[in-house]
């Protein structure tokens, strides 16, 4: 299917199957790609999303977590997005992450994501300054109503200090193009809770590679992965043996990349990701940008056995 700009489903018939067809499964939580001085190796961004379509991934995020949007400038943003979404070449969505403590910052980056053509965005919960349970509703609705494009939801207390809590899930459902959301407490019990307030159309995505299975299994959508940076197929294999009832073969898979699961978060994401990425031979350097620095040489060897346990080393 060729991926066209998601606003251009805007006002469709059966909104909820197309979002449905359009995000799920494998979806990468794609690094960015950096030379030595610290810029973006276009390049090698190509030779990733390229390989990623080869290996079955259903989706690339751009610019998230893992894609140190942190320390990415508003252009370097639009820029990476456009040339995402021109090496992708409608063969996968590309989803835009878009997420920042201030609104009036996040809605500009949604806005430049829009003009950069991507299927949608990932908007994290603002980060430090701890809004409310309604300062949380006010800020996502008014990113949503900013825009024609898809918008999923992206809780992560662990990283940014506040949680999302389901009821304020629901509420946010309401709007029209709020349609799912990438929960990463690790905690089924809170993806059961957002299933019964939101109903079966709104999308549920896993931001926790070691509970995907599982989370899948009991209706889950999709997972927006880590993992899947440095083991593509085995990741989609997962979703697609989950997807078809095959859930025993699923976890063969899954045990496989258990210590991946576990090791890509010795020190912050996505240190040790880039490191297993350059050690695959797909980043000619793990380059990170600083506060971010390359992954303690106590952690190689754990990240070598992990790869190996894989079979992707």
């Amino acid at each position: 299917m060729y991926w066209r700009g998601a606003s251009e489903y805007h006002g469709g018939p059966d909104l909820a199957g197309v979002y449905r067809d359009m995000f799920g499964g494998s979806i990468v939580a794609l690094v960015t790609p950096m030379d030595e001085r610290g810029e973006v190796d276009y390049a090698t961004l190509k030779a990733l999303v390229d390989w990623h379509v080869a290996e079955g991934t259903d989706g690339i995020v751009a610019v998230g977590t893992t894609g140190e949007s942190a320390t990415l400038d508003f252009d370097e943003h639009e820029s990476v997005l456009r040339h995402a979404v021109d090496y992708a070449a409608g063969r996968v969505p590309v989803i835009a992450g878009t997420g920042a403590n201030a609104t009036r910052e996040a809605i500009e980056l949604t806005e430049r994501a829009e003009r950069a053509g991507v299927a949608g965005c990932l908007t994290v919960t603002p980060y430090y300054n701890k809004p409310t349970q309604d300062g949380l509703f006010q800020h996502f609705k008014a990113i949503a109503e900013s825009s024609k494009l898809p918008q999923l939801l992206y809780n992560v207390p662990g990283r940014t200090g506040v949680d999302l809590l389901p009821e304020t899930v629901a509420r946010l459902a309401a709007v029209s193009n709020i349609v799912g959301i990438k929960e990463a407490t690790g905690k089924l019990e809170r993806l059961a809770q957002i299933q019964a307030l939101c109903g079966p159309d709104f999308l549920t995505f896993s931001g926790d590679d070691a509970t995907a299975l599982p989370f899948l299994a009991v209706g889950g959508h999709g997972v927006i992965s880590v993992t899947a940076n440095v083991a593509p197929r085995a990741m989609a294999d997962l979703c697609r043996l989950v997807r078809s009832g095959a859930i025993a073969e699923a976890r063969v898979v899954d045990q496989k990349l258990r210590l991946l699961h576990e090791r890509l978060f010795v020190e912050a994401n996505p240190i040790p990701v880039k490191w297993a990425l350059h050690r695959q031979r797909r980043l000619p350097q793990p380059t990170l940008r600083l506060p971010l620095t390359v992954l303690s040489s106590r952690y190689h060897g754990a990240l070598d056995e992990a790869l190996i346990a894989a079979g992707v080393a």
